[in-house]
């Protein structure tokens, strides 16, 4: 006999690709396309070069990785006061911190005021949720069913 589930959404372990090499790839990967994307629609923006791009993008996700979930944390009551709005705030301010360490090292990668760093940090959001989504339905999860 069938049980029914009562609950929407179930928790599951972590399966062995969350955390493995391919993960790390796919996720750098995505940082990539979504900051060669932002740059390219978002005046203000720029990165030149390939290697500006790359680089840019370790440095990008060693940020986000490192110091925006301290920021998150210390800054938690006022993104709760702000209905999440000031996450926004938080992306651009990780954001503006990557063009600044990339320019200690002399890298090709800048961003020009408040309103580029805004702007860039909203759509590397928006362009890393779709592209992270799809990757984690057809890359990460796929089947042996073809």
């Amino acid at each position: 006999m069938r049980r029914e589930r009562y609950v929407a959404f179930s928790w599951r372990r972590p399966d062995r690709e969350d955390y493995g090499l391919t993960g790390l790839v796919v996720r750098f990967l995505v940082n990539v396309a979504a900051l060669w994307f932002s740059q390219w629609i978002i005046p203000g923006f720029d990165i030149e070069g390939a290697a500006a791009l790359i680089f840019g993008a370790l440095i990008f996700g060693t940020v986000n990785a490192l110091i925006k979930p301290i920021v998150a944390m210390v800054s938690c009551l006022l993104t709760v006061l702000t209905l999440g709005l000031f996450t926004l705030i938080i992306n651009t301010l990780m954001l503006a911190l990557t063009a600044w360490v990339a320019g200690l090292f002399d890298l090709a990668f800048e961003v020009e005021g408040f309103l580029a760093a805004f702007f860039g940090a909203l759509v590397i959001s928006i362009v890393s949720v779709l592209l992270s989504t799809w990757a984690d339905r057809n890359i990460l999860r796929c089947d042996d069913r073809w």
